[in-house]
């Protein structure tokens, strides 16, 4: 299966070398062969075409290999995927992109695979191109970030943490979904260039998908200003996102959080026969804002983001559809959800040195604590646990291609009444990880 895989992430490549080909002979200016059959003329007009096309196309990408080591054996983790069973200490390749581009000023054409140990992944496939007139109004289409926050659809080689929040994971697995997005945004000469609105539709089920299950759609936008002071030492950005969209019912057994006949809040079913291939709301609203300020101790940024709202689910998961390629079969259970992330970074003087300190912290189910869980009759899971997290890390910048990143997430789920989780997990995880950027 990896291999098909492979092949068809190669065909990807030739294809868009050939569309890239294909589009440059439309518009790219060269030296049109001789008609009197100068060899020289042909030769020199087929070279220009070459040069054209390569400068049009850039492959870039990035190596993530690191070592961790979690407090337990086959402890689960989002510090990028669960440990093996009786496995505590791991080498594995976190991420491993190739990406290719080619860009002719209009239009975009990008294609993104992810290579590890885990096998071969299609990250991005999508085509963009921006109107001409104004050159403010972009079209994307395929496969690329939802465009709701900061640590969602920015990039994971330029995140200081290993991974995103638990928050963003849950939310948003994979961070991709297939859609189509407009852009707003005018050009670096106009005073409005700061400001930039993205709003599209995607199928809501993740990226990979073999195909789309239901006919929900989801609507995603994100608004921002973001600038700074004349002399660039201090920036400032604010946004605002919105998610609004749903999750078809497999069955016809809708589960609330209600106070039930003993006295305890837990899951109330709903089974009216009408449920069944009715969507429920999934819902959020985001809050994200960032600071930075140049001072003679180094560059200091404070960044974060806030996001409530609905989450359907199942009685063991709050994750939103991951890849989701068959019809769920599962009942369905309401949430209301909130969390937050928080980074303080400094960098040390002006050398190479940066410290990261980062808090986050994710409630599946704002309306239950913990006491709440585990309590007899409720049906609450460790899906509605509440948990916390604290990262302390230092980064290195080799040089422009390289980075080192130390890092130790201490993580703190809420104590509950549920069997194994009556206190805190052992599951604080360090990571020692080197960037390989070209």
């Amino acid at each position: 299966m990896q291999i098909k895989t492979f092949y068809k992430s190669l065909f990807i490549f030739t294809s868009l070398l050939l569309v890239t080909r294909e589009l440059n002979a439309q518009d790219a200016n060269v030296v049109p062969p001789s008609n009197d059959g100068d060899t020289v003329l042909s030769s020199i007009g087929k070279l220009q075409s070459d040069v054209a096309i390569l400068k049009r196309v850039k492959i870039s990408g990035y190596i993530q290999p690191q070592y961790q080591q979690i407090d337990s054996s086959g402890a689960a983790t989002f510090a990028g995927g669960d440990f093996p069973s009786g496995v505590n200490k791991r080498f594995r390749v976190r991420r491993a992109e190739i990406k290719t581009m080619y860009d002719n000023g209009r239009t975009q054409i990008v294609a993104n695979i992810d290579i590890t140990q885990s096998g071969v992944n299609i990250k991005d496939a999508y085509g963009r191109f921006t109107e001409q007139k104004w050159q403010a109004i972009s079209f994307t289409a395929g496969v690329f970030n939802r465009p709701f926050g900061y640590e969602c659809p920015t990039s994971s080689s330029l995140l200081e943490s290993p991974d995103r929040s638990r928050m963003v994971q849950q939310l948003f697995p994979g961070e991709r979904d297939l859609g189509m997005m407009f852009t707003f945004q005018m050009p670096v000469s106009s005073k409005l260039h700061p400001l930039k609105l993205e709003a599209g539709m995607f199928n809501g089920n993740g990226n990979a998908s073999a195909q789309d299950y239901d006919f929900q759609k989801d609507f995603i936008s994100h608004l921002t200003w973001v600038s700074a002071t004349k002399n660039e030492k201090i920036a400032y950005g604010l946004g605002a996102s919105i998610y609004s969209g749903g999750i078809v019912n497999a069955t016809k057994k809708v589960n609330s959080i209600e106070t039930l006949a003993n006295g305890n809040l837990g899951w109330k079913v709903d089974s009216t026969s009408t449920n069944k291939g009715h969507a429920s709301v999934r819902q959020y609203i985001g809050l994200d804002g960032q600071f930075s300020i140049t001072t003679p101790l180094g560059i200091t940024s404070i960044r974060g983001e806030f996001i409530t709202g609905e989450q359907p689910g199942s009685a063991s998961s709050s994750k939103s559809p991951d890849k989701q390629a068959a019809t769920p079969t599962a009942d369905t259970y309401k949430r209301q959800l909130m969390g937050f992330n928080v980074y303080f970074l400094q960098g040390i003087w002006h050398t190479k040195n940066q410290l990261v300190l980062k808090y986050d912290m994710y409630d599946p189910n704002t309306q239950v604590t913990g006491k709440d869980i585990g309590k007899t009759g409720a049906g609450l899971t460790q899906a509605d646990i509440a948990y916390t997290t604290l990262g302390i890390g230092w980064v290195y910048h080799w040089d422009n291609n390289v980075k080192i990143t130390a890092y130790y997430d201490i993580v703190k789920n809420e104590n509950t009444v549920l069997a194994g989780y009556t206190r805190d997990v052992l599951d604080n995880v360090f990571t020692l990880r080197v960037q390989y950027k070209f």
